[in-house]
């Protein structure tokens, strides 16, 4: 896997920047930070069995929903989505929330969002059938409800 460019990665309500690849870490971690926009599309209910991912809010407010349960995180609370967990995630608010994303072993890598928003980015409607392949070539597995 390339280097990641470390470019910030827009897509409509949602932005992505890497701040550790695999390759800086040794394949050990990934990290991230993302500005989720008010209401912003963010990707159905889904899970990935092959790493962990530990979420810390930096500003605003995010509501998460792990396996049915629902939390709401703040400034400067953090959680831990473990590998198989279904989870979603959602601004609810009228503010930008920023989440700082670390992922263990380091398997979620750029190229997942480079190709998210090469789909979202794209004149007319999002092409969902796009978008689900792109995640299963990534190891996410959408769960339908």
């Amino acid at each position: 896997m390339a280097a990641a460019t470390k470019s910030l990665i827009r897509t409509p309500g949602i932005d992505v920047q890497f701040l550790v690849d695999a390759e800086e870490s040794g394949g050990s971690t990934t990290a991230f930070i993302s500005r989720v926009g008010p209401g912003a599309m963010t990707p159905p209910p889904h899970s990935h069995e092959e790493w962990d991912e530990t979420v810390y809010c930096t500003e605003g407010t995010m509501t998460y929903t792990v396996d049915g349960d629902e939390r709401e995180l703040t400034t400067g609370d953090a959680l831990c989505v473990r590998r198989g967990q279904v989870h979603k995630f959602e601004n609810r608010t009228a503010d930008d929330a920023w989440m700082l994303v670390v992922s263990t072993p380091g398997l979620f890598h750029e190229e997942y969002f480079l190709q998210v928003a090469e789909i979202l980015n794209a004149d007319g409607p999002p092409d969902f059938a796009a978008l689900l392949a792109v995640q299963a070539q990534h190891g996410v597995t959408t769960v339908r409800g």
